[in-house]
């Protein structure tokens, strides 16, 4: 079975998140995205301490897919420096899990 990773990225508005989600799964680098809006994140940038609302987004994929898919939202997202996580999947419905890897095979 392929290794499934649960890619964690953030997002400034709904409409960005989702273009990307769709870019994510039309393009096969994700079989989803979830997209949780109304987020709050506190951050360190250029030396000054912001809080920002943001959608968090968790994209599945298999681990040979990472690195397309964070090309893909490095191009596509407005930020300078994206917040895009690869965490391991070490568990999970096998029949879910298949159909990760099913929905991310390049066709």
């Amino acid at each position: 079975m392929a290794e499934i990773r649960s890619v964690y990225m953030t997002f400034p508005d709904l409409d960005s998140a989702a273009s990307v989600a769709r870019h994510l799964v039309d393009e096969r680098l994700a079989a989803c995205v979830n997209l949780l809006p109304r987020g709050v994140s506190v951050y360190r940038w250029e030396g000054q301490v912001n809080t920002e609302e943001e959608v968090v987004a968790f994209a599945k994929t298999t681990a040979d897919r990472v690195d397309a898919l964070v090309t893909r939202v490095k191009e596509l997202h407005t930020y300078e420096v994206p917040c895009v996580v690869a965490l391991p999947v070490t568990g999970g419905l096998p029949a879910f899990l298949a159909w990760v890897a099913a929905e991310t095979r390049p066709e």
